[in-house]
């Protein structure tokens, strides 16, 4: 088994993904909620397979096959669950990078946080919207 503990930034992005997809967590919803988190950034889909295998290996998710459905043709889908290992892992990396965000705060001042917020802010709008 690979290491847990050695968690990547696009792993995280995945597991953040599984875990704001609950019961819906499977690798075409996956991908989708990825691209969402990276925009404008792309991302292949041969990649997010990739990093799942990778986290079921870490134990960080569990998968399954669903039941086939008429509109896959038939075909099951692989679902995707956190398991507590990789709840654990992601609440680590988000402290973590809470942490980053506090020291870059303060060395850059507060009036630089305040006004990247706002446009970080702008820009996620500015995508919703079209």
């Amino acid at each position: 088994m690979a290491n847990p503990d050695s968690l990547g930034q696009f792993e995280q992005l995945v597991l953040t993904a599984i875990l704001t997809l609950r019961e819906d967590a499977y690798g075409v919803t996956i991908h989708a909620k990825v691209q969402e988190l990276t925009r404008p950034k792309s991302v292949s889909l041969g990649a997010v397979y990739v990093t799942l295998d990778r986290l079921e290996d870490k134990g960080l998710v569990a998968s399954w096959r669903s039941d086939p459905t008429p509109e896959r043709g038939g075909r099951a889908k692989r679902c995707y669950r956190l398991e507590a290992l990789g709840e654990r892992a992601l609440q680590e990396a988000a402290v973590t990078a809470k942490r980053i965000w506090d020291v870059i705060a303060e060395a850059w001042g507060k009036e630089w946080a305040k006004e990247w917020g706002k446009r970080r802010a702008d820009a996620s709008r500015a995508i919703q919207n079209g």
